[in-house]
């Protein structure tokens, strides 16, 4: 079941798969269409329901999915052959401070609704999980399967406690403005460091340093290879954008 391959130190950096810049790019694109109307209807721009309209709640599943799938190609990818431990845990700590920095800024803005475990918390963790799992092939995929399922058809009352929601399995939940737990999420994670097995044993798609491609693809890639500050940043200057215009 396991298809076990030796991990190497190596400091050379490792070529990019264009197409998957491209695709996060694509996912961070509609990451901010997301909360640009988000903010628009929390200023009364808009009026939107994000909790029960099919449409937005399918828009936000397909951006976590995007997000986390290659979260875990990408892990797959950085770990799966030669693991940088230098490299590994600065993007860890980068991970874990950007994390904080979102729980301390949504508990200065919205209070009670701060985001406690969103998606930085959650791929933080993932990456530390991940690494248990990057020498399996097809365990992944049934693994990955099988967590998605126990999340979408078990749930209990004794995980509602604050401090287990982390894991998920709740049967209510919780009042937060960003909320992704383990349980079904580390499944999609799983399923995409699968999929870089796939990759990379059939060579599917072309690694190169720089890629090619038109501007458009270009532009999306280029956003795909900084997700993280655009992350970081994106909202801030939406906020305060949209804030400024509703005080004038």
């Amino acid at each position: 079941m396991a298809d076990h391959i030796a991990p190497t130190l190596s400091k050379a950096p490792r070529p990019r798969y264009f197409a998957i810049d491209v695709l996060r790019g694509i996912a961070i694109v509609l990451m901010v269409v997301f909360h640009f109307t988000y903010d628009l209807d929390h200023f009364h721009f808009v009026d939107v329901d994000f909790h029960r309209d099919p449409f937005w709640l399918n828009f936000r599943l397909l951006i976590v999915v995007l997000f986390l799938g290659l979260v875990g190609f990408s892990l797959q990818l950085a770990t799966g052959t030669r693991l940088n431990f230098p490299r590994y845990l600065r993007r860890l700590a980068m991970l874990v401070g950007a994390a904080a920095l979102v729980s301390l800024g949504t508990y200065v803005v919205f209070g009670d609704k701060m985001i406690l475990f969103g998606v930085l918390h959650f791929i933080a963790l993932a990456s530390l999980l991940g690494l248990l799992f990057r020498h399996f092939y097809w365990l992944n995929l049934l693994l990955g399967i099988g967590i998605i399922a126990a999340g979408m058809n078990f749930q209990h009352e004794w995980f509602n406690a604050p401090q287990w929601h982390w894991i998920g399995l709740m049967t209510k939940r919780p009042i937060t403005l960003d909320y992704v737990p383990m349980i079904p999420w580390f499944g999609i994670v799983l399923i995409g460091m699968f999929s870089a097995r796939v990759v990379q044993k059939y060579k599917l798609l072309t690694a190169s340093a720089q890629g090619g491609g038109n501007p458009l693809t270009k532009v999306l890639a280029l956003g795909g290879q900084h997700g993280l500050l655009i992350y970081l940043l994106h909202q801030p200057l939406l906020f305060g954008a949209l804030s400024l215009v509703a005080f004038l």
